[in-house]
């Protein structure tokens, strides 16, 4: 993989990382106990009957959407370790060159399109 493009892939990943790690921080706090694991938080809009049925409604959508972001922040920090260990862009399944394209519009990829779609069932 050309070192242009590499550099240009870990800019992206370093981006992302950091979106994703302030758009978790809005609603959710991080697991002292584990790192890597956020945890959303209860809202207390008030005690009235709507308001607690407000409460439980934003919470189980943080709570989906905590889940999201941690698995895209997973694949991104996977990613850029990846780069750090020299195995960046190399599918996890046939262990071939994950094609250029797909790293431009998915930079955390760890896998070859072809490979994506038999893991998928998308033949």
């Amino acid at each position: 993989m050309k070192k242009e493009l590499l550099k240009e892939l870990e800019k992206q990943l370093l981006a992302e990382k950091e979106r994703l790690t302030k758009e978790l921080s809005e609603f959710a706090k991080r697991n002292p106990k584990n790192i890597e694991d956020w945890n959303a938080e209860f809202q207390n809009i008030g005690d009235k009957e709507d308001e607690n049925a407000e409460e439980v409604n934003a919470f189980s959508t943080n709570l989906t959407l905590e889940r999201t972001l941690e698995a895209t922040l997973r694949d991104a920090e996977k990613a850029l370790d990846k780069i750090k260990k020299g195995t960046y862009g190399i599918c996890k399944y046939c262990n071939k060159e994950i094609d250029e394209k797909r790293l431009r519009a998915r930079p955390s990829s760890g896998s070859c399109v072809e490979c994506k779609k038999k893991f998928t069932q998308e033949l």
